[in-house]
């Protein structure tokens, strides 16, 4: 994936009333609004590199109605590529064809996601990283999930990693060990 460089400038596209604080970008390039910014610099939050101001050229509503009135100030950052790395005994992740060959990336072509697990002992404590074997998905601690509660962060969803569904196929899980009972 090519890094985003300077000039930072952006066209949004407005699904709903108003712009959301934390907006996923194309390649590992997420946008997060000045409010957010500010309160996870001030809370100490690990995970996130970059803070490049960017400049909204241009908002776009999906549907009618009024432009907004007010554009957040946005900020360009990446989440960071952590050491913690899927289990692949304990997740249930239908691959493609066979499960990952290398066990540093641990990456192949999946199919289905039923809920995953993170290897006990690789995750180093950061708030907000791609683990290895999912580096598409993001994942978040408990403390930044209670961060996003607390000041009401939007556009963001939040699903335990146990309960995350991805099976565009409509394959089901996969076979192996149910959760819980490894």
């Amino acid at each position: 994936m090519m890094r985003w460089l300077p000039p930072y400038r952006v066209e949004l596209m407005l699904h709903g009333e108003g712009l959301g604080d934390f907006i996923d970008a194309p390649g590992d390039d997420l946008l997060v609004s000045e409010r957010f910014a500010q309160a996870y610099r001030e809370e100490g939050l690990t995970g996130l590199e970059g803070f490049h101001p960017v400049e909204v050229v241009r908002v776009r509503r999906k549907r009618r109605g009024p432009k907004p009135s007010q554009i957040p100030q946005y900020l360009a950052v990446t989440a960071c590529f952590g050491r913690a790395a899927v289990d692949l005994a304990r997740s249930r992740i239908r691959y493609a064809d066979e499960s990952p060959s290398c066990d540093e990336c641990r990456e192949a072509t999946k199919n289905a996601i039923h809920g995953f697990t993170l290897e006990p002992g690789t995750w180093r404590g950061e708030d907000i990283f791609r683990p290895r074997g999912l580096y598409g998905r993001l994942v978040v601690s408990e403390r930044f999930a209670r961060f996003v509660e607390r000041h009401g962060f939007t556009n963001m969803t939040l699903v335990p990693t146990e309960e995350l569904v991805w099976d565009p196929l409509g394959l089901g899980p996969s076979p192996g060990p149910k959760p819980g009972s490894v």
